[in-house]
C-alpha cells in the first residue's frame, strides 16, 4: 500500500479477554492486519453487586496501559477503544471507565447488548457471504444473536450465557458434574427461551468468538485440515457434541491438552459449547460457517467503509480476492488480461467442460492471485502464491474453493495438477475440474507472457480430435506463441483430450536479414 495509509487500533475490553488489533487501510481501497495482542484479563472474574473485583479492574487496567503505550509506539493514527458486557453490567463499571480516562487518556465507548451484536455482524457478513441467517456471539460475558436479512442487520439481543460468566456461574466441579451439566443446560435453555424470534428453518448460522473458535480448532485437529485459516470453516452439530462429551469427561488438566484448544480456555469453554450446541438445536441446524471477523472488525470496518451507505462489501467474494491482491502489489494490467484470456477460453470450452460460475469465480480469482508470491521470489512464485492464498484466507469463499484457488496459482506455470494435501477436503470430480482449469489459466498466461496485452482475443473451435486455439493481435504474437507451444500445449491436450492446434490470425513477419 501507499503513503495514504491510515492505521487502526482496535481495543476491545471483553469480560474474558482484552484485545488490540493494528489494522492498516486505506479506506475503500485496501487493508490488512498488521498486528495483533491477546491478553486474558478475566475482567468478569470475582464480580459481586457492588461491582468487578479491584483485582480484575487491575489486570485489565494493566492490559489497557499495555495497549495505549504500543499504539502510541507504532503511531496509530485512530485509536477505537470499547468495552463490552462486564463493563456495561458493573455497579462501578463508570468508577473503572473513569480511572482508565483519568489514567490513560483513553475514552472507552460502552458498547450496549444490539450494538455489540450489530458490530459482530458487520464484521461477520463482510467475512462470509451469507445473505439471509443467523450470526451467533460467544463472548465471555455474554452471547448475542443477530438476524440478518439481505446482507443486512435487522435485530441482535445479548443475554448472561458468555463462557465465563456461565462457569463461574455454575460450574465447581473438575471434572464437571452431571448435576452441574443439567442445571448449566437448564439456564441456557431458560435464557434462550427470551429469543422468541428464532425460527428453524429460516436460514443458516454464522457463529464468532473465541470460544466458537476453539470449537472448530478442535475438528480442525481432529480431522487433519490443511488449510492454515478457518476462513468458511464449517463446524458440524456432530463435532460439537464429540467436543462436549470430551469436555465433560476430561480434567482440566487434559483439558488444556487437547489439540486446537487455547489452554487458557480449557476451564471455560465446555459452557460456551453447549450455548452452541442449544443454538443450532433451536435453529435445526446441522453446522454453523464460521467467521473469522468479530466485533473488533466490524467496528473497523465501519470506518473502512464510511462512504457507503451500509458498511458491506458489494461483493464479498470479489471484493476480497481484490484486497488480497491489492496487499501484494498485484500487476494490475498484466493480471486483468490474464484474466479476461481465461475467461474468453472458459466461456468458450463450456460445452466440453459443462462448469458454470462457481468455477468462472474460482478462474477470475486465481487470474488475478497467480503472481502474489513474486513479491516473495520469482523463481518459486508459483509455489509462494498458494503458500499466500491458503495463509490468508478468502472471505466468502468456502474452504474447498479457497484450496482450488491456491492450486490453480500453484500449477500456472507448470508441473501436474494435483489435489496433494487438500484432497480430504475436495469432492468428487475435483480432480478434473482442477486439470481443466489449470490448463486454461495457464495458456492465459502465456499468451500473455510479454505481459503487453499482445493478444487482443482467442477464439476456440473444436472436433472429435482436434482444438483449434486461434490468437487474435495486431502483430503476429511470436513470443506467446512459442512460450504456449511449450509450456501450455501439452495440459491443454491432456485437460480436454484432444491434439492441440495453435495458430495466430496475423501473419509472421517475413524475415529479413541485416547487412
Amino acid at each position: 500500500m501507499t503513503q495514504q495509509e491510515v492505521r487502526y487500533g482496535v481495543i476491545d475490553l471483553g469480560s474474558n479477554t482484552a484485545r488490540l488489533i493494528i489494522m492498516s487501510a486505506i479506506p475503500g481501497y485496501a487493508y490488512r492486519l498488521e498486528d495483533e495482542i491477546r491478553e486474558v484479563v478475566r475482567l468478569r472474574q470475582g464480580m459481586t453487586d457492588r461491582g468487578l473485583s479491584q483485582d480484575a479492574m487491575d489486570r485489565a487496567y494493566f492490559a489497557l496501559r499495555l495497549f495505549k503505550r504500543f499504539c502510541d509506539a507504532i503511531r496509530v493514527h485512530v485509536l477505537i477503544p470499547t468495552a463490552t458486557s462486564a463493563v456495561r453490567e458493573a455497579a462501578n463499571g463508570p468508577d473503572f471507565l473513569a480511572r482508565v480516562e483519568r489514567g490513560l487518556g483513553m475514552t472507552m465507548q460502552v458498547l450496549d447488548g444490539e450494538r455489540e451484536a450489530y458490530y459482530g455482524v458487520i464484521g461477520a457478513i463482510n467475512d462470509v457471504n451469507v445473505r439471509d441467517g443467523y450470526v451467533l456471539d460467544i463472548g465471555g460475558g455474554s452471547a448475542q444473536i443477530s438476524r440478518v436479512e439481505d446482507q443486512r442487520f435487522v435485530r441482535g439481543q445479548s443475554a448472561l450465557l458468555g463462557a465465563l460468566a456461565l462457569t463461574e456461574g455454575f460450574v465447581t466441579t473438575d471434572p464437571i458434574s452431571k448435576r452441574e451439566v443439567k442445571a448449566l443446560q437448564a439456564e441456557i435453555e431458560r435464557q434462550l427461551d427470551g429469543f422468541d424470534w428464532l425460527a428453524a428453518g429460516s436460514g443458516p448460522l454464522v457463529g464468532l468468538g473465541g470460544a466458537i473458535r476453539n470449537l472448530a480448532r478442535r475438528e480442525a485437529a481432529r480431522s487433519a485440515y490443511p488449510l492454515n485459516t478457518l476462513h468458511g470453516f464449517r463446524l458440524s452439530a456432530e463435532s460439537v457434541a464429540e467436543t462436549i462429551d470430551e469436555l465433560r469427561t476430561l480434567p482440566l488438566a487434559k483439558r488444556r491438552k487437547l489439540a486446537g484448544l487455547r489452554p487458557d480456555r480449557a476451564d471455560i469453554i465446555l459452557p460456551g459449547a453447549m450455548v452452541v450446541q442449544a443454538v443450532m438445536a433451536r435453529l435445526g441446524v446441522d453446522s454453523l460457517t464460521i467467521s473469522v471477523n468479530g466485533l473488533r472488525e466490524g467496528l473497523f470496518l465501519e470506518r473502512f467503509w464510511s462512504h457507503l451507505d451500509y458498511p458491506v462489501a458489494a461483493d464479498v467474494r470479489s471484493f476480497g480476492v481484490l484486497n488480497l491482491a491489492r496487499i501484494y502489489r498485484y500487476q494490475k494490467r498484466h493480471a486483468n488480461h490474464v484474466r479476461f484470456l481465461a475467461r474468453r477460453v472458459f466461456d468458450q470450452l463450456q460445452p466440453l467442460h459443462g462448469y458454470g460460475p462457481p468455477e468462472r469465480d474460482l478462474i477470475d480469482a486465481a487470474s488475478l492471485l497467480h503472481d502474489l508470491g513474486s513479491l516473495i521470489n520469482y523463481a518459486d512464485h508459483h509455489h509462494h502464491s498458494q503458500m499466500l492464498i491458503v495463509s490468508n484466507g478468502l472471505p466468502g469463499f468456502a474452504p474447498r474453493e479457497i484450496a482450488l484457488i491456491a492450486l490453480l496459482t500453484r500449477y500456472h506455470r507448470k508441473g501436474t495438477p494435483t489435489l496433494g494435501a487438500f484432497a480430504s477436503i475436495m469432492e468428487p470430480g475435483d480432480k478434473a475440474r482442477l486439470t481443466r482449469l489449470a490448463a486454461i489459466l495457464r495458456l492465459a498466461e502465456y499468451l500473455e507472457r510479454g505481459r503487453n496485452s499482445a493478444v487482443d482475443d482467442v477464439i476456440v473451435t473444436w472436433t472429435e480430435s482436434e482444438l483449434r486455439i486461434t490468437l487474435v493481435a495486431d502483430f503476429y504474437p511470436a513470443v506467446e506463441l512459442w512460450q504456449s507451444e511449450r509450456y501450455a500445449v501439452d495440459l491443454i491436450s491432456t485437460a480436454f483430450e484432444r491434439e492441440v492446434r495453435l495458430e495466430s490470425a496475423a501473419a509472421p513477419t517475413p524475415f529479413v536479414e541485416e547487412t
